[in-house]
């Protein structure tokens, strides 16, 4: 019987509720961690089974690095009451180290699949977080170790490579969920998974800080067993997250769902990152002794300049989404064509032009036949596709310094520069003749007096619009010539 991501989940509170209570030796502890661990990694291959074969491989890292950590503790129970190796590095951190690279490459291919590596607002807002944690890993763990001897050397690459794996982790995921593509509960899960993880990493560290984990978890040894119960709880979850059935969706593409918007929850974090290396610096400052100046003047130039970058990204965003709503706010969106907004700012502008250059220049009014019939016989979806295919075929016909607009519902303009009537006629009899699904269409056609508003203009081929109705439609009639009092 195949395991449910839910039987698993409570299996695995059991056996975590469980250990809190096992008989205060070694071997017990390490063995059933060490269970725990393998019977998580066993899942996530299990759970990976049941996705296509693209969507294993992640998982199959995921698994691997479950198992080597899981392994770790028992190689280091060994070590220790075997061999009596306690000092790093012991023969359990590569095991323990391995962790890292394994979940480092699963992440990396699960963002590959999902979005564009180029994807440069969320490799800026990564690139902010993991900067503001990395000066916290700096200053607390890495640079704080006494380098003496080659041996000295061995053990602070040790030591460092923890928190260097904790900030590429923390680098990739923050990059993962502000990429694109699908997001559900197995995503989250993954996350809290390492969330965990770096939880107990970090609760490590600070034990370290406040006088060595050793001595402290010699006289709390209850705190003990909860510092590992969080590495087991980041077990479990990376296998209720492979066993999700939403697992599936952790490969789909950006083009199914599209990237993380700047919420209060990222803007939060990003603000929290950002105010790491100021807030250490106040501190250091009012302890009187400022020891990390330097890393903490790197940390705040390369914020500040990455702060600059999404800033500058964002002014670009705002930049094309106002271009796109202009251009949406001129255009008509069914055919494409000029809407009415667009038509009542071009034509007092073409009409100056006129008035400037001396030229004749024509509008025309262009009302489809009983289109409501239309309509009513063939539907509004047929309707719409009669619109576009006559606004498209009336487009063809016209010269690059005409415009055709619509006007609304299916009346359409058009403006004819250096026309005359005799052109203009011509222009909307070809008009005419191109009309698709053997519809017609009535036509009224004025050409300015040189005097005349644009309101006056479009009102005369208006009323010419009403005489070739009036007269059977299926025609173009010319406006009467308009005389401006003396």
């Amino acid at each position: 019987m195949s395991i449910t991501r839910g039987r698993f989940a409570l299996l695995a509170a059991v056996a975590i509720v469980a250990y809190q209570f096992l008989p205060d030796t070694g071997w017990w502890s390490a063995g059933w961690q060490v269970g725990v661990g393998w019977s998580a990694a066993a899942a996530i291959l299990l759970g990976a089974r049941r996705l296509s074969r693209r969507d294993r491989t992640p998982w199959w890292f995921f698994a691997a690095g479950v198992f080597c950590n899981a392994t770790g503790i028992g190689v280091a129970r060994v070590a220790q009451d075997v061999w009596g190796l306690v000092s790093l590095p012991t023969p359990a951190d590569p095991f323990f180290l391995g962790l890292y690279p394994a979940c480092a490459a699963g992440i990396a291919l699960l963002i590959r699949r999902r979005d564009e590596w180029r994807n440069w607002t969320a490799v800026i807002d990564a690139a902010t977080i993991t900067t503001g944690v990395g000066l916290l890993a700096w200053v607390y763990v890495i640079e704080p170790v006494h380098i003496g001897s080659q041996m000295d050397r061995l053990a602070h690459a040790t030591q460092a490579a923890y928190p260097l794996g904790d900030l590429l982790l923390i680098a990739l995921m923050a990059r993962l969920l502000r990429g694109g593509g699908g997001r559900g509960t197995a995503l989250w899960t993954m996350a809290a998974a390492l969330g965990v993880l770096l939880i107990g990493d970090s609760s490590w560290v600070v034990l370290d800080n406040l006088g060595g984990a050793d001595s402290i978890l010699a006289e709390l040894p209850w705190l003990g067993r909860v510092l590992e119960s969080v590495f087991l709880t980041s077990f479990a979850l990376f296998a209720v997250a492979a066993l999700d059935p939403d697992a599936a969706r952790l490969g789909r593409t950006a083009q199914d769902q599209p990237a993380a918007r700047l919420g209060p929850g990222l803007l939060v974090l990003l603000t929290g990152a950002a105010l790491i290396a100021p807030a250490l610096l106040a501190s250091q400052v009012q302890a009187g002794h400022v020891v990390n100046g330097w890393s903490i003047v790197l940390c705040s130039t390369s914020v500040f300049l990455l702060v600059v970058a999404r800033m500058s990204g964002l002014v670009r965003e705002v930049e094309r989404q106002a271009s796109q709503v202009r251009a949406l706010a001129r255009s008509d969106e069914l055919t494409g064509l000029p809407n009415r907004r667009a038509w009542n700012d071009e034509l007092p502008r073409a009409l100056e032009r006129a008035r400037r250059d001396q030229q004749v220049i024509a509008v025309g009014i262009v009302d489809l036949d009983r289109f409501k019939l239309f309509n009513d016989t063939y539907g509004h979806p047929a309707g719409d596709r009669l619109l576009k295919a006559a606004s498209a075929a009336w487009h063809g016909t016209l010269r690059d310094v005409d415009l055709i607009a619509r006007f609304g519902g299916e009346e359409f303009v058009v403006l004819l520069p250096g026309a005359d009537g005799a052109e203009g006629h011509a222009v909307l009899g070809r008009m005419l003749a191109v009309t698709p699904q053997e519809q017609t269409f009535s036509a009224g056609l004025a050409v300015w007096d040189g005097e005349e508003t644009s309101d006056e203009l479009l009102q005369r081929a208006d009323d010419a619009l009403y005489r070739a109705k009036a007269g059977g439609r299926n025609r173009i009639e010319s406006a009467e010539e308009h005389h401006t009092a003396a």
